[in-house]
């Protein structure tokens, strides 16, 4: 995003400019005010994350691209423009493939344009009725309702626990990914975004603080930071935080990313973080090797967002703070 001086919204701005590039110009700023400018991408950095910057942005090259075949122009926001390419989006004329998009897809593109516009300071009206009306008749229309997933059973995460070997690096690991993933009811991308301290580095989502009666999982959200409690197992094979300990001393990590890339032949661990579609397949792979709901195909048997759990601990958890809570 480029940062902008006051008033200079008004300079002429092509949809040429902003097509290739996805910025729009800006004027050069004072020399002393470069280093705020700095600071202030920092912060527009910070505003989201990595992977909803990228949505974005591909979001936009999409739109851009649609009205240069079209003939229309980018800028200034038009919502008779963005009506016309939901309405493509909805009925795959928006790419060559003639794929159409779902409701949920077309929803994040219409937010990545709102988003776009913002930073440009020219804001798209998604209250005008060619746009919110045309999204009222696209979800009346393709909309589906919500599919509820099914809830892993205590004795179902037991099962795909067993199949990990404990003798292993990668099966310490994967233990560990799984018992706090479930334990603290974490997204993929929260699992791996984990380091061992605050401020270990920059591309962190969170930290673990390790106590005596249990862990404190801090991370951040879209809205901020956030806590989640998790206490101690009532035993050390379906413990967390005993799981985490041990890979942690194990794989001799003290600083930056806590679950890394485990390599030479399973001896060695690297230092590199994890992604969050190694966390799915590890998932999908020991819910298969466990039998774990062998009625549904392979592709419905692991939720795509999230693990939904019933909690195998029913312990008391004193937070360092002085609350008490159920984990």
């Amino acid at each position: 995003m480029n940062i902008i001086s006051p008033g200079s919204e008004s300079l002429p701005v092509t949809s040429e400019a902003v097509q290739e590039t996805g910025e729009a110009p800006s004027p050069t700023l004072p020399a002393h005010l470069e280093r705020l400018a700095d600071r202030a991408r920092d912060y527009v950095e910070a505003a989201s994350s990595a992977n909803t910057r990228r949505a974005y942005t591909s979001d936009w090259k999409h739109f851009s691209g649609w009205c240069r075949r079209q003939g229309l122009e980018v800028l200034p926001p038009s919502p008779q423009t963005v009506g016309l390419y939901i309405t493509a989006c909805a009925s795959g004329a928006a790419t060559a493939d003639r794929q159409a998009n779902s409701v949920a897809t077309i929803e994040r593109r219409l937010s990545a344009l709102t988003w776009n516009y913002a930073q440009r300071g020219m804001p798209l009206d998604r209250t005008d009725r060619h746009i919110a009306t045309v999204l009222a008749g696209i979800r009346n229309t393709h909309g589906a309702p919500p599919r509820q997933k099914e809830a892993v059973l205590p004795e179902d995460v037991i099962a795909m626990l067993e199949t990990l070997n404990r003798s292993t690096l990668r099966g310490l690991r994967d233990r560990a990914m799984l018992l706090l993933g479930f334990a603290g009811g974490l997204r993929r991308s929260e699992i791996v975004g984990l380091d061992v301290h605050r401020d270990d580095t920059e591309d962190g989502q969170g930290w673990v603080e390790l106590l005596d009666k249990g862990m404190i999982v801090t991370l951040r959200g879209k809205t901020g930071w956030r806590e989640i409690e998790i206490g101690r197992g009532s035993s050390d094979a379906t413990c967390p935080l005993v799981a985490l300990q041990i890979w942690l001393k194990l794989a001799r990590i003290g600083h930056g990313p806590i679950f890394r890339r485990v390599t030479g032949q399973g001896k060695d661990v690297g230092p590199d973080r994890l992604n969050d579609q190694q966390v799915a397949r590890l998932v999908k792979r020991a819910a298969l090797a466990a039998g774990v709901r062998a009625d549904l195909t392979e592709g419905e048997r692991v939720p795509a967002g999230h693990f939904k759990f019933l909690r195998v601990w029913s312990v008391k958890f004193l937070h360092p703070r002085g609350r008490t809570r159920d984990c």
